[in-house]
C-alpha cells in the first residue's frame, strides 16, 4: 500500500506509516482501527502509541466507505438550556473509551430544521443518531431508524419497536413537584408549560400536575399557562400569572431554564420568594444551587440519560435489534425557593 499523492499534499500520516512505526502489519493496524474481534490488548496498545506519536487521524470518508465513520449525530432543540449540557457530559463519558465521537446539531425547536439536520447526518454517513426532545412522531422516527440506529431522549413511546427511548418518568416528576408545594402549604399552584402540540414529555408533565392537584384536593386551582421558549414570551407569561387577579402562590415550571426567568420577573416586581410565591423547576441544573437562585427542582439525572443513550446507540450499531426503553426515576431537590415562610 503506497502513500497517495493526496496524503503527501495534505501531510496526513498514513496507515502504512503507523504500521512501520509500530512494527506490525498494515492489516493489524486496520483491525485495531475497526476494533475487530481477537485483537490483543498488547497489539492495541502498541498501535495506539504509534498513532499518538505520529498524530495519525483516520479519514472519516474512507472509514465510511468501509462501513463505519465512528461518528454519532446528536441533535438538541436549544443551546441555551443548561440541561442539554448535562446530557452531553453523559454522552461523552460513555464514549470516552471508545472510538466514537459525537457531533452536535441544534434544531431550535423546528421540525423542518430537525429533519434537515437528520438528513445532513445521514449524508455524512454518521453511524447513529440521538434525538433530544424531538418534535417528530412515530412514523418519522421509524423512517430514520430504518436508515440508521436511533435513540431518542425526552420522547415517550414505550411501544416503539425500531428505535430506543431514554426518559425520565415525567408524570411522576410533576407529581413530586406539586406534592412538595402542597405539603409546604401552597394551595393555588399554577404550571408554566411550553406551547407544543407534539412533545410527549410536556403532555406527561401536565398530566402529572393535574393528577397531583386532584390528589391534593385543590383541583379547582388547576391553571396551566403555555408559552413559547423565547425569553420575552416567558416574561410575559410570568407577568400575566403574577399580575392577575387570582395570583398563584406557587408556580411549577416545566424546566429550570424557565423557572430562573420567573424568579427574575418576580424579583423585579418586588415579590418575595418563597414568601409571596414559591417556585419549583425541572432538571436540577447547576444554576439551581447558586445562592441568588436557591431553586427547588426535579432531578432527572441528565448525565445518566446521556450515558444510557450513547450505550444503547452503540449496542444498536453493533447489531442489537430488540427495542429498549430506559426510564429514570426522578427525585425532588428542595431548596429555598419553595420553603414557605411564616406570615
Amino acid at each position: 500500500m503506497k502513500t497517495s499523492d493526496g496524503d503527501r499534499k495534505t501531510g496526513r500520516v498514513t496507515i502504512r506509516e503507523v504500521a512501520e512505526d509500530a512494527g506490525v502489519s498494515v492489516a493489524a493496524v486496520s483491525k485495531v482501527l475497526r476494533d475487530a474481534y481477537g485483537v490483543s490488548d498488547t497489539l492495541r496498545a502498541k498501535v495506539r502509541v504509534s498513532m499518538d506519536r505520529l498524530g495519525y487521524r483516520p479519514l472519516a470518508a474512507a472509514r465510511g466507505m468501509r462501513g463505519q465513520t465512528y461518528t454519532l449525530g446528536l441533535i438538541i432543540p436549544d443551546l441555551r438550556n443548561p440541561f442539554f449540557a448535562d446530557i452531553m457530559v453523559g454522552v461523552n463519558q460513555a464514549l470516552e473509551r471508545t472510538q466514537y465521537r459525537a457531533l452536535m446539531g441544534i434544531s431550535e425547536n423546528s421540525v423542518r430544521t430537525e429533519m434537515a439536520l437528520v438528513e445532513s447526518m445521514l449524508d455524512r454517513q454518521m453511524d447513529g443518531i440521538i434525538l433530544i426532545g424531538s418534535t417528530e412522531d412515530r412514523a418519522n422516527h421509524d423512517k430514520i431508524a430504518a436508515l440508521k440506529p436511533l435513540v431518542t431522549i425526552g420522547h415517550h413511546d414505550p411501544q416503539a419497536d425500531h428505535f430506543d427511548t431514554v426518559n425520565n418518568n415525567d408524570q411522576q416528576g410533576a407529581m413530586l413537584a406539586v406534592r412538595h408545594l402542597a405539603a409546604n402549604g401552597y394551595k393555588n399552584i399554577a404550571m408554566l408549560s411550553l406551547f407544543s402540540g407534539t412533545s410527549t414529555i410536556l403532555a406527561e408533565r401536565e398530566l402529572g400536575y393535574r393528577r397531583a392537584m386532584l390528589e391534593a384536593g385543590i383541583a379547582k386551582n388547576i391553571n396551566i399557562i403555555q408559552s413559547s421558549q423565547s425569553l420575552r414570551d416567558v416574561q410575559l407569561a410570568a407577568r400575566h400569572l403574577l399580575e392577575g387577579p387570582n395570583r398563584p402562590d406557587a408556580i411549577f415550571c416545566w424546566t429550570d431554564f424557565i423557572a430562573l426567568e420567573v424568579i427574575s420577573v418576580a424579583t423585579e416586581m418586588g415579590l418575595s420568594i418563597p414568601g409571596d410565591v414559591g417556585i419549583v423547576g425541572y432538571d436540577n441544573t447547576m444554576y439551581c444551587d447558586l445562592a441568588q437562585n436557591g431553586l427547588s427542582s426535579i432531578d432527572q439525572s441528565g448525565e445518566l440519560l446521556g450515558l444510557q443513550s450513547a450505550r444503547l446507540l452503540i449496542e444498536r450499531i453493533k447489531g442489537r435489534q430488540e427495542a429498549e426503553h430506559f426510564v429514570v426515576t426522578p427525585r425532588l431537590v428542595s431548596r429555598r425557593s419553595s420553603m414557605r415562610l411564616s406570615r
